[in-house]
């Protein structure tokens, strides 16, 4: 499966500089409508405005953290399958199991770079057309 660079991505951070470097490396990827939640609450209202192709997501975010945030689009929707990739800066492999049971599609431990990112997207999308 092509990977749609004109799919809406939706990156979710509370620190305003890690969104700024996922959009530069994502803009490198070919990737241009991204737009941008500073946490999971303002995340989930997006999610109800607009259908987005991916969903970038830190883990360690507040009030509602990066899994709670995976938890509840898998639970609610509104599109429950959306593709979702959770950033951490460490990968606990206690984390990585809740996150892949929670039904996390792929996992990113910064740092990381452009190729890094889209390894892991074009990974994510492959499972998809498989």
């Amino acid at each position: 499966m092509a990977l749609d660079l004109n799919m809406p991505i939706l990156v979710v951070d509370d620190y305003k500089t890690m969104i700024r470097i996922i959009k530069n490396l994502l803009k490198q990827l070919g990737f241009e409508d991204v737009d941008e939640a500073s946490d999971g609450t303002e995340a989930l209202a997006k999610l109800k405005d607009r259908e987005y192709g991916l969903i970038i997501s830190d883990w360690n975010m507040e009030p509602m953290t990066g899994y709670e945030l995976l938890q509840r689009v898998r639970a609610e929707g509104p599109r429950t399958d959306v593709p979702f990739i959770m950033v951490t800066a460490e990968a606990k492999s206690e984390n990585v199991i809740a996150a892949k049971k929670a039904g996390v599609s792929n996992y990113i431990v910064k740092p990381f770079n452009a190729q890094t990112l889209k390894g892991k997207i074009e990974a994510v999308f492959e499972s998809i057309g498989a």
